[in-house]
């Protein structure tokens, strides 16, 4: 008997399994609707089970989908489907659509023994080249790992899984379970290790991680549980990997230490630094073992490991009741004549403190400041009168004071001053603040201008494809027009990139392909081709423009066939 092959959503039909991870599967799969083979992956029960997963996944699913670029596997679709278990009972199926690669897992070339140098650089490089475009384009992978990494049959990087790791992340109680999930702890940045919020920095350590193990054949940590990973990726210093390995060049000693700083401001800032780097290191000359020694200091103290094993030396010698004294001590009468001597200077000292004590009570005609700080002024005047001392104010702004509290006064509190002086007394204004003008619709220059004006500053620019805003367009700031900010703050801004993403749209009907390029905005131009037989209904057989990004509303030519 023939079993039908499951369809999900009425469109994807599952073949053959290809592959499993510690959150999916991964099958082989056709699209019925536009005729290609594709990847599928559906979700594990436990996953399928958590509403807030359900709904994250979704959301990021759809984020990674408008990337588009050769180093990254291409997400097509995402959806959920139904399973209707033996007691009748329904659980959700998600799954997402993806590119299907020909290749292998990074992690099955890494297992089969050390990777030549050039090539730990090439995979590195590949790894760099998709988190750039997935950085700029907002996205944080979280979970880069050698398998998380593909190499194609070509030898092309090609990284997966975007989104999945925030969304496992983010709807996951604690970060025991979240580890567990995702699976390995072995390439966690110390700030995720911590579950403190993380940034594009954390894929440029984990890709440090996966650099350190291609040169070394190992993993910088390891210990018996993900626990005691973390652990390490907290508080340790790695080895520079050439002490693992000697055909290691000391220049990528010092490329991968830096990768792996604690401290994320100590960390390339972004993945294009950090592919500068390596690139130096191929015609660059590296630095002495004296200069990666002082490089690790910088990184990671002077040598927290050998302080850790120090302590815990001196905790097993004074726990250690076997060890017996091999040195006699000094004569007693040493002893003795020493505390003796001591005893004598703590009393001279002493004597010598009280004589020159100054006289507690200050002169009659003397007056004391009182310490007003936190009093109203009203209040403050009414103190400083009563010692006759006249007040005299001044505003001065002040986050930390309420407004019309008192901050300081000058000469400050307990001062002995004359009688009728003058005291300042610093009053607060409370924080200087300053609205969040209108952005969005101005270009980025006039948006900077604005915020400049106000006092505030322009933080961050985040690119997104837009199909119906000119490039440098403000879509978005993080904070709503209106909004009173601290005058100084950064204001982030998210700008259109005058691009819009193309996908390959090779195979579809001529209708589908030009419904979906017009939705980009773009100008479709069907054209026959009579040098090849017709299809029905007709079906795109070449296009003018390649996929990925490319200008708004730009013409794109699509070639069908229409000879006999």
């Amino acid at each position: 008997m023939t079993v039908e092959p499951r369809v999900l959503s009425g469109r994807y039909r599952i073949d053959e399994p290809i592959g499993r991870g510690g959150m999916a599967s991964v099958y082989r799969g056709f699209d019925l609707t536009l005729g290609r083979q594709v990847a599928i992956k559906i979700l594990d029960r436990d996953l399928a089970s958590d509403n807030t997963f359900r709904t994250r996944f979704r959301l990021e699913a759809q984020a990674a989908s408008r990337m588009a670029h050769p180093t990254i596997v291409r997400v097509y679709d995402a959806g959920e489907d139904s399973e209707t278990q033996p007691d009748g009972t329904v659980r959700p199926v998600p799954f997402i659509v993806m590119e299907l690669v020909h290749g292998r897992l990074l992690k099955e070339i890494i297992a089969e023994g050390p990777v030549p140098v050039p090539e730990a650089i090439r995979y590195v490089d590949g790894i760099l080249e998709a988190l750039e475009y997935s950085h700029r384009a907002g996205v944080v992978h979280r979970d880069i790992k050698p398998g998380n990494v593909m190499v194609t049959d070509v030898g092309q990087i090609k990284v997966m899984d975007f989104g999945i790791a925030r969304a496992v992340s983010d709807s996951s109680s604690t970060v025991a379970e979240t580890t567990a999930i995702i699976g390995t702890a072995a390439y966690f940045s110390p700030e995720q290790a911590k579950g403190d919020p993380v940034d594009s920095r954390a894929d440029l350590y984990s890709a440090g991680v996966v650099l350190y193990e291609l040169l070394a054949g190992r993993a910088p940590f390891r210990g018996e549980s993900p626990v005691a990973v973390a652990y390490q990726h907290v508080s340790e210093a790695p080895l520079p990997p050439s002490e693992i390995r000697e055909s290691v060049p000391r220049a990528l000693d010092a490329v991968t230490l830096r990768a792996l700083a604690k401290d994320p401001f100590q960390r390339y800032q972004d993945a294009a630094s950090f592919r500068d780097a390596l690139d130096a290191t191929v015609h660059g000359k590296g630095p002495s073992k004296r200069q990666v020694g002082a490089l690790t200091n910088d990184l990671y103290g002077p040598n927290p490991r050998q302080a850790a094993e120090t302590a815990r030396s001196l905790r097993q010698l004074s726990t250690d009741t076997t060890m017996r004294r091999t040195q006699a001590g000094p004569p007693v009468a040493w002893i003795w004549a020493a505390v003796a001597v001591l005893a004598v200077l703590l009393i001279a000292v002493l004597f010598w403190v009280l004589s020159i004590r100054p006289e507690s009570t200050p002169p009659s005609t003397a007056r004391i400041v009182p310490d007003v700080s936190g009093m109203t002024y009203e209040r403050a005047n009414t103190e400083l009168s009563a010692v006759d001392l006249l007040a005299f104010r001044v505003d001065e702004s002040n986050a930390d004071v309420a407004i019309g509290n008192v901050i300081r006064t000058d000469p400050e509190a307990d001062a002995s001053v004359s009688p009728g002086q003058t005291v300042r007394v610093y009053v607060s204004t409370g924080q200087e603040v300053a609205a969040v003008p209108t952005l969005e619709g101005l270009s980025q220059d006039a948006a900077a201008q604005a915020l400049t004006g106000v006092g505030l500053v322009l933080g961050t620019v985040t690119q997104r494809n837009d199909p119906g805003l000119a490039g440098g367009t403000v879509i978005s700031a993080d904070q709503t027009a209106g909004t009173e900010l601290a005058l100084g703050t950064a204001v982030n801004l998210v700008v259109a990139s005058g691009l819009v993403t193309i996908t390959d749209v090779t195979g579809y009907t001529i209708d589908a392909a030009t419904r979906e390029l017009q939705g980009l905005g773009l100008e479709v131009i069907p054209q026959e081709d009579p040098s090849c037989p017709a299809d029905a209904p007709p079906t795109v057989a070449s296009q003018s423009l390649a996929p990925g990004d490319q200008p708004i509303r730009s013409q794109i030519t699509l070639n069908f066939c229409s000879g006999t």
